[in-house]
């Protein structure tokens, strides 16, 4: 086999993005938001865009608020088609004050 054919067999390298968890409130799934940086056309000015995701969290280790590394994946249900990678930052909670 020679090296170009090789490499039209190895299967292609996933995309991976950086996101927020924004909610934990179904099994094994969670929801995340991507933001970019997105140039308006005319006005050249920088605006944000977010993207939701759900994303496959077999251990649902994830909490609201973390920050992740998610890569995307064949489809695991209708719309869920990513999936985590790593925790890259967990969220910081806040004691409630009793009054």
């Amino acid at each position: 086999m020679t090296e170009e054919s090789k490499k039209s067999h190895e299967r292609p390298q996933a995309r991976v993005k950086t996101a927020v968890v924004l909610s934990r409130k179904m099994d094994k799934t969670a929801v995340v938001s991507i933001e970019r940086l997105v140039k308006h056309p005319l006005y050249q000015k920088l605006i944000r865009k977010r993207t939701k995701f759900k994303i496959h969290d077999p251990k649902n280790e994830t909490k609201k608020g973390d920050v992740v590394l998610v890569a995307e994946t064949r489809p695991i249900s209708a719309d869920k088609h990513w999936r985590l990678v790593k925790i890259l930052k967990k969220a910081v909670e806040i004691e409630e004050a009793k009054v």
